[in-house]
This record gives structure tokens, C-alpha cells and sequence, in this order.
């Protein structure tokens, strides 16, 4: 394996704990507000979009063993690489992603409408060169894990908004990919997630996109222009 800088983070914010699952932002300070999860099925921890961190491995110890790391965005790996060789466990990639594997330096697997024998389902969001990505759902704990497509940062959200369609989906939200959901919470890559009355906030934000797409580009407007 090629040497690589530790990059991690000295510290990082915990968010969207919840029985069988937590997040993380490792870098609380940057504006993208990128954010991690792992999710626990039957003492096996799966770890998604990791951004590392020192004090990371501890922080999944507390929910079990980490099974595989999973890539749900193929624009990037963010730190996959690194917390999966750290764990001895494979990086798992959708079927379809492409670009990806080749630049990952540990074991890959794919993985299709479910992950592994998890019961977590997978939902394809955006399938083309430029953007590539899965949402996963688990049925059971009624938990969405959206990438990208959906965020709580403050650059997705429109006045109003407690979760938001990220500015360039405001035209073609994924409904028809996410509007039969009904999670208890929605886990995004980018900010904290939504665990109160999520089903409301998931519905609000899919029917709301367009509507609503001018005043999120005014506000951001507004942020570009010199004080």
C-alpha cells in the first residue's frame, strides 16, 4: 500500500446517536459539514462515507465489530480506504459505480438492492458520468442514509426547511426513488440528521424542491456578495 499522510482528525463532533447507530462530522469547523455514519445489525457494525478521525475506532467499538465500510457516492471514497484496512474489512461498492475501485487500496465488494444478508435495502438516486449514488433504507429500524441528494447543511436548506434537496437536484428531486419511505430518521452526508418526525421533513423537502429553489439560490446569492 502506498504511503499515505494520517490526515485524520484531532477531533471530531458526535451526532445522530441513536439505538443501533451514530454519526460523526470530523472536521465540525468546515463549511460542507461532511458527515459519517455506522449503522449495527446483530453486533456487526457498518460504517458509511467515513471521514477519519482520531478516536473513531473507539466510537464504533461501542456498537460492535466493523463488518465493511461502504461507499454510497462515487465522486469520491472520502476515507473508506484507510478505516477499512484499519479493521481488516472489505470496501463495499454498488454494482454499478464505476471509477472507484481503482482507487481504492483494500478489498472490494459489490453489492446490488441489498447490502450484504444486512436487510438493508438500497435505492439508486442518480446513475450517470458525472454523479453516481445510492440511498440505503433499513426497513426494520426505519432508518435512510442519503449521501448527497439530501442534506442539512446550511447551503442545502431553504428558509423554512429542516431538511433540504441539494441545490443542483432542486429541479429533479428524487421522489420517486424516496417518496414511498416512511424513516423514523434521515442520516445525510453533509450536516446532522433529521430524527424527529422525519417522514414530514422527507416529504416536505421532495415536494417542496422547486418551489422553493430560488430563495436557497438567493440566500447563496447573497452569502457571494462582498460585505
Amino acid at each position: 500500500m502506498p504511503f499515505r499522510v494520517d490526515e485524520r482528525a484531532t477531533e471530531f463532533a458526535e451526532i445522530d446517536r441513536f439505538d443501533g447507530g451514530v454519526g460523526w462530522i470530523a472536521h465540525p469547523e468546515e463549511e460542507l459539514q461532511r458527515a459519517s455514519h455506522a449503522l449495527e445489525r446483530g453486533g456487526e457494525v457498518w460504517v458509511f462515507d467515513p471521514v477519519d478521525a482520531a478516536g473513531l475506532d473507539e466510537l464504533l467499538a461501542e456498537f460492535g465489530d466493523v463488518t465493511g465500510v461502504v461507499v454510497t457516492l462515487g465522486r469520491h471514497a472520502r476515507d473508506a480506504e484507510a478505516v477499512a484496512n484499519r479493521h481488516d474489512v472489505p470496501v463495499y461498492l454498488p454494482a454499478f459505480f464505476e471509477g472507484v475501485s481503482e482507487g481504492v487500496d483494500a478489498p472490494v465488494v459489490r453489492f446490488g438492492d441489498e447490502l450484504a444478508d444486512t436487510g438493508f435495502k438500497t435505492r439508486t438516486l442518480v446513475n450517470n458520468r458525472f454523479w453516481q449514488e445510492v440511498a440505503v433504507y433499513d426497513p426494520d429500524g426505519k432508518t435512510l442514509v442519503v449521501p448527497e441528494s439530501l442534506g442539512t447543511a446550511d447551503y442545502y436548506l431553504a428558509r423554512g426547511e429542516r431538511l433540504g434537496v441539494h441545490p443542483v437536484r432542486r429541479a429533479i428531486p428524487p421522489r420517486d426513488a424516496l417518496g414511498d419511505l416512511v424513516p423514523d430518521r434521515v442520516l445525510v452526508g453533509h450536516g446532522a440528521g433529521v430524527t424527529s418526525d422525519a417522514t414530514t421533513a422527507l416529504e416536505t423537502a421532495l415536494a417542496g424542491s422547486r418551489k422553493r429553489a430560488p430563495l436557497l439560490y438567493a440566500k447563496t446569492g447573497r452569502k457571494l456578495l462582498p460585505i
